[in-house]
């Protein structure tokens, strides 16, 4: 395999994304020059630097105004901005006020970062685990398509790659037909942090099986059952489509779709939870059927409305654990929380960075069947994942 690097590796982590750069960044210096790295899937890195992190800042003057500052020396580098449009737990100052930071603030100072390198970068990769716009990517009226429109005012400036996670509809790629978009799904690692906190599930077909909360999640609760060996049903959204409350068509009933639940635990999965108001009717909607142990699986656990109706839902017995991934930002109370597990992401973002450093193929990286099968295949012979 060619172990040419495309260009000096360099991460500009943002400022509402420096928790997960910070662990990118450490699992890719371990692996400098290691061994651990000529494994499977992977190649080893070859560049000089110990420390990856470029230094970057998205000062804002007193009005609100922000420009995007590089602070080092980015010329021939490939470059990769990681960037959490989610992050509201970043603040910044205007007019005297302490203002939480919006999806928009962020989309506008990743511009900002990537004007700043001032197209010196041999390439520029983004790194969007949770896509910006991503739920206003289709248009039934006349209304904005945001996501589309942001895809491509990325490629406008020069961006060669954009890399998210679980996109909420993965054909906005279309928008950029002539670039990189890859959506990734974080199974493997999902379905790694369930065993690890429910090591006593019995995954086969009398006892356990996928549910889809709606039918916008039937592709990916279906390669969860595939790779799990299990039944799947689903529940499909009844909506009141004369009314819009808060920007959306109420839910008036949940209808399902399949084999008897009664005994079995059960594994819902979704790319994010807002509000939680669809998860927690499904789960009420499983317990009437007489289901067993809930789990939710979530890429992006946004609880929009706080935590205290899942701690409600918990103490009634709805859910057992709710789990999400560290993609985007929590809330620091839900460290705290019995019903919560995290799902550490960062190694496997650190590896698809380093091999797209070296213009390598990602394909094993993206179809984690073997893994899975080695995973279960352990937990079904009694050892700890």
């Amino acid at each position: 395999m060619d172990q040419t690097c495309v260009g000096p590796l360099g991460l500009v982590a943002m400022p509402g994304c420096l928790e997960l750069g910070q662990k990118v960044n450490d699992y890719l210096t371990k692996w400098h020059n290691s061994p651990e790295v000529e494994s499977a899937f992977h190649v080893p890195l070859n560049s000089a630097r110990q420390n990856y992190l470029i230094r970057n800042t998205c000062p804002r003057f007193s009005n609100g105004e922000a420009k995007g500052m590089i602070h080092e020396s980015v010329r021939g580098y490939d470059l990769y901005f990681m960037c959490d449009v989610g992050n509201y737990g970043t603040h910044f100052s205007m007019y005297g006020q302490s203002i939480p930071m919006s999806p928009d603030n962020h989309f506008q100072d990743l511009k900002r970062l990537i004007a700043a390198a001032g197209g010196k970068a041999k390439r520029i990769n983004v790194i969007m685990p949770m896509l910006y716009e991503s739920r206003q990517h289709r248009r039934l009226s006349r209304e904005s398509l945001d996501c589309a429109m942001a895809l491509q005012e990325l490629v406008a400036m020069g961006v060669d790659n954009i890399i998210t996670f679980d996109a909420h509809d993965p054909r906005v790629q279309n928008a950029i037909p002539h670039h990189g978009f890859e959506s990734v799904y974080p199974t493997y690692q999902m379905l790694k942090g369930l065993l690890a906190t429910a090591p006593d599930l019995c995954v086969d077909k009398d006892h356990m099986m996928v549910v889809s909360p709606d039918e916008g999640g039937m592709t990916r609760n279906i390669y969860y059952a595939m790779v799990m060996g299990l039944d799947m049903g689903m529940f499909y959204k009844q909506r009141d489509f004369s009314t819009i409350v808060n920007g959306r068509n109420p839910i008036v009933a949940h209808e399902y779709l399949g084999n008897d639940l009664e005994g079995k635990d059960i594994l819902i999965t979704d790319d994010m939870l807002a509000t939680g108001d669809s998860v927690l009717e499904v789960a009420a909607e499983l317990k009437k059927r007489k289901a067993r142990r809930i789990f939710v699986g979530i890429t992006f656990g946004l609880f929009t409305q706080g935590l205290e109706r899942f701690d409600r839902a918990y103490e009634e017995g709805l859910i057992d654990r709710v789990l999400a991934t560290n993609l985007t930002y929590r809330n620091p109370e839900l460290a705290t929380r019995p019903w919560f597990h995290e799902v550490d992401l960062s190694k496997y973002v650190a590896y698809i960075i380093a091999t797209l450093n070296h213009d390598s193929t990602i394909s094993e990286l993206l179809t984690p069947n073997k893994r899975i099968e080695a995973l279960l295949k352990k937990h079904r012979e009694g050892r700890q994942p």
